[in-house]
């Protein structure tokens, strides 16, 4: 009998970790994004949880919101939407040239598919539109964009978890609206992406919300502090890299800026982390050093709860940067610039999953490991 029983035990399947991919938030960065699905779909990876801010939430919403056949032909029809027409692409300008103009015409006509000007806004700063109009732009083409693009009821079904956040303009407080507690619709995509003062602030539920990116621009600590816990493997897409030289103007200073604030302490989270899951092993351990008489009582039982033994392996990628891309660049519509951006995802992704650091052996109470991978394709 306690042969038969040592059998079951050890025969017993355990649970494969789950694919997390989070996306961070950065305009036409997000382009990036694409190509990384792309190269999981080739794999074989399906993510069983998309969680996203702004851009990322959008991105996200076609991943969840399609089946694997379909994902990558809606992401690419999506930013073909977005993709900057030029009256002058019949002439042989340099790669880069004609971006000032670009981002000219995005300013005065928006992009379609995504944002339209706001005509209220012509009469100035200064004026009460109400928040909900108190924008420079109109997301209703954004509207139009999703349903046409994303369908919601396989969000409903749960086939993929989606995940969306969008900060509280009136609170401060951040607030990730999930499949898996709600049903989940165009609007909560918007209010993730409804980065003021550009866009209006969405309503849900009688309060409004603003692009999450102003709060948190990378979700990943959503995931860590999920629950119940899961061992998980998080393809954690980042667009704006923390690092980088001293600015010599201002100019450059506005890209710091820019880089600096929406990479969000992604480093500092992580870290916390580290130290969470760390003490959540010891605590799972001490917990089986006790005689089984003690482990059953009710106050073990409380004291164990904080322990687990999930391990979460984070791989982080991290978009490269372009020959002369400055401060702008999250509005880099053009070909040119949307094209390099998912070729770099697609490469990047490529070499990571042929890697697969993910498969290494680790440390025993380490609960969580990171796997940064450093981008091939910079042509700053």
């Amino acid at each position: 009998m306690p042969t038969k029983n040592k059998t079951a035990t050890a025969a017993a399947p355990v649970p494969r970790p789950q694919v997390v991919l989070v996306l961070q938030g950065g305009g036409a960065l997000g382009a990036y994004q694409v190509g990384v699905m792309q190269a999981l779909q080739e794999a074989g990876i399906e993510p069983d949880w998309v969680i996203g801010t702004s851009i990322g939430a959008i991105n996200g919403a076609l991943i969840a919101g399609n089946e694997p056949s379909r994902r990558i032909d809606c992401l690419n029809g999506f930013w073909d939407t977005l993709r900057w027409r030029s009256p002058l692409s019949h002439l042989p300008f340099e790669p880069g040239a004609l971006n000032p103009l670009a981002n000219l015409m995005t300013l005065a006509n928006g992009v379609p598919g995504f944002f339209a000007p706001n005509p209220a806004a012509m009469f100035g700063p200064l004026t009460p539109l109400g928040v909900e109009r108190a924008a420079w732009y109109d997301t209703a083409p954004l509207a139009e964009t999703l349903r046409n693009h994303v369908d919601f009821d396989r969000i409903a079904r749960g086939a993929t978890r989606l995940t969306v956040g969008a900060v509280n303009v009136e609170s401060g407080q951040m607030r990730y609206f999930d499949s898996r507690e709600e049903a989940l619709g165009v609007a909560h995509v918007m209010a993730s992406g409804a980065l003021p003062p550009a866009f209006p602030a969405v309503r849900i539920d009688g309060n409004l919300y603003w692009d999450g990116g102003i709060y948190s621009n990378t979700p990943i600590e959503a995931v860590l502090d999920d629950n119940p816990r899961r061992s998980s493997l998080i393809f954690a897409v980042q667009l704006w890299n923390p690092q980088g030289q001293a600015p010599q103007s201002i100019w450059q200073v506005s890209n710091r800026q820019k880089d600096i604030q929406y990479a969000s302490r992604n480093d500092s989270h992580i870290a916390r982390q580290k130290q969470i899951h760390r003490l959540r092993h010891v605590i799972g351990e001490l917990v089986q050093q006790l005689p089984p008489s003690q482990r059953g009582t009710p106050e073990v039982e409380e004291l164990a709860a904080w322990g687990c033994k999930t391990t979460m392996h984070i791989v982080r990628l991290l978009a490269p940067r372009l020959a002369a891309e400055d401060h702008t660049k999250d509005i880099d519509f053009t070909p040119t610039g949307i094209r390099l951006r998912r070729e770099a995802g697609l490469i990047d992704a490529r070499e990571v999953i042929a890697q697969a650091p993910w498969k290494q052996e680790v440390p025993e109470h380490e609960g969580v490991i990171v796997h940064d991978h450093l981008s091939s394709c910079s042509t700053a």
